[in-house]
């Protein structure tokens, strides 16, 4: 457990730093100028996990009025949103939203990555220093290496604002909520209860009550179905499974882990918003405030859409009463003339691999450990004995450089030479080198790749997949797609003008616009523009 000197120390540095940039005069916002007309009181960035715009049209017909819907009718709508980087998942998608950065600044270049002296996954918040309060699972932002909007919220109100992150996954609460929150939240997934780690502190009083109430706290014999009866009539997709009602009931050791994959999820995280905008100091006085949220758009156990259409679509039903709720919240609170919504997507797909075979659909399985093997036979019959890959993850390879440096040869021509090995192996479209990343020449798609590469946490060499084929490793095989996954970054509320606007624009533009609307200054790795609310 993480002692009071500990604690004690955390925030005599925060003080010294608050003190250092006061004496500097480079605190942008005070409490005081927080009072003037327009600033938002409390700001809700709403992350939304695997969200996509066509299936939000889609089940337009299945909504109320006061979620979704009125988040299309009244918001400011950027429609063509997309990442910056390749290979973008939950973690990466979150700390770009959050940090306006990409993972080549923040760090975060995947859900985990291999330690080079241990060849030992590496999850992006764990956090051997800290221990869990709630939870066996310790975790913290210390691999985040840039600041958050929170951060800097934190820092220009002297710690007078409140930020507080709320998520299913302990991913996207840590990012979202940043160094310097006053809490990040997520839900346990083997007991289904909300949890965070000594890092943060303890559970206030209100999310405790709420693990006694929790379905998913309580997760042993509960029965998910659709929330209403038009999800079982109403049809988008051409399967034929979305007539087939469903009915799941969630036992075992594996509950709450499922249960984290359903619709369910967004009921327990519009309750815990709820909880925390009404219970919680948030947004109780004129220095703005900051509530990040994570809700879920996903499929049912990572199905492909045609094994679990329905339940698809009760999901985006009970996203759309969960964003209601919020939203009800919000502006009984403060207002929604006083605060400023925020939602966008992960712009990710974490569907498991379908069977096309059947379909005589160009398709195939690639096997990482296999072509690992048989690149190591290949470079040792260049350059003699010696495992010159240690470990793959992913699509990621990763080189032992002291054995290329002993044999007196250069990384870049072995990393070559490798890519051109692998090029020949089907399933192939490209391959990027480590030095093809850092000094190469422009190509077509290289920018967002050179975004996604962390020059101390990805791997030497990363393989590009051809459409259709799948990746085989020890836990799922995931299919690789290159269509277009179309998610909006919706504005609404205070200084917002309602509209739709076509142009393309990246998620890293998100921070700053947030950053311009409270006044204050965008996290220190953040190059993008705001974008406009009006």
């Amino acid at each position: 457990m993480t002692s009071p000197a500990h604690h004690s120390h955390r925030s005599s540095l925060w003080l010294k730093l608050l003190t250092a940039m006061t004496a500097l005069g480079v605190l942008p916002v005070t409490t005081a100028n927080a009072q003037r007309d327009g600033v938002p009181r409390l700001v809700v960035s709403i992350f939304v996990d695997q969200l996509r715009s066509d299936y939000m049209q889609a089940f337009l017909p299945l909504y109320g009025n006061d979620g979704l819907r009125r988040l299309l009718q009244e918001g400011r709508i950027y429609t063509q949103a997309e990442y910056p980087h390749a290979n973008a998942d939950r973690a990466a998608s979150a700390a770009t939203v959050s940090t306006g950065a990409v993972p080549s600044d923040h760090g975060i270049v995947a859900m985990e990555w291999l330690d080079r002296e241990t060849l030992r996954p590496v999850g992006c918040v764990d956090d051997k220093t800290v221990q869990g309060v709630g939870s066996l699972a310790p975790a913290s932002p210390v691999k985040l290496l840039v600041t958050t909007v929170g951060d800097e919220l934190k820092v220009a109100t002297q710690g007078g604002a409140m930020v507080y992150a709320l998520s299913p996954f302990r991913e996207t609460a840590i990012f979202t909520g940043g160094h310097a929150a006053d809490g990040a939240y997520w839900i346990d997934e083997t007991t289904g209860r909300w949890c965070t780690s000594t890092y943060y502190g303890p559970l206030p009083s209100w999310l405790s009550y709420r693990n006694g109430e929790s379905k998913l706290a309580n997760q042993q014999g509960q029965l998910w179905q659709p929330s209403n009866p038009h999800v079982g009539t109403f049809s988008y997709y051409l399967s034929r499974g979305v007539r087939e009602p469903f009915s799941h009931r969630f036992e075992g050791m594996r509950a709450a882990r499922e249960m984290l994959t359903t619709a369910l999820v967004n009921d327990e995280m519009a309750a815990a918003a709820q909880l925390c905008i009404e219970q919680s100091r948030i947004g109780a006085d004129e220095t703005p405030d900051l509530l990040a949220l994570t809700l879920y758009a996903g499929s049912y156990l990572h199905r492909p859409i045609n094994d679990a259409a329905m339940e698809l679509q009760d999901t985006y039903v009970r996203l759309d009463q969960a964003i209601a709720t919020i939203l009800k919240a919000v502006e009984k609170k403060v207002g929604l003339e006083r605060a400023l919504i925020v939602l966008t997507s992960s712009g990710t797909s974490e569907e498991t691999a379908g069977d096309l075979s059947a379909y005589r659909i160009p398709s195939g399985t690639f096997d990482a450990e296999r072509a690992m093997g048989l690149l190591n036979m290949y470079l040792a019959a260049l350059h003699g004995t010696g495992k010159y890959v240690l470990a793959v993850a992913g699509t990621q390879f990763y080189f032992d450089r002291k054995l290329i440096e002993d044999k007196a040869l250069t990384l870049s021509s072995v990393l070559d030479e490798s890519a051109d090995f692998l090029q020949q192996l089907s399933g192939i479209k490209d391959v990027y080198t480590s030095a093809r990343l850092i000094q190469g020449a422009w190509t077509p798609g290289i920018s967002a790749y050179r975004a996604a590469y962390h020059t101390d946490r990805s791997g030497d060499l990363r393989i590009v997949l051809s459409p259709g084929w799948g990746l085989k490793n020890s836990t799922s095989q995931q299919l690789q797609r290159e269509g277009f996954v179309p998610f909006p970054i919706i504005f609404l509320g205070s200084l917002t003008t309602k509209g739709t606007i076509a142009t393309p624009v990246s998620t890293d533009h998100i921070a700053p616009t947030i950053s311009e609307a409270i006044r204050i200054r965008a996290p220190n790795a953040c190059a993008a523009k705001p974008l406009a609310l009006q």
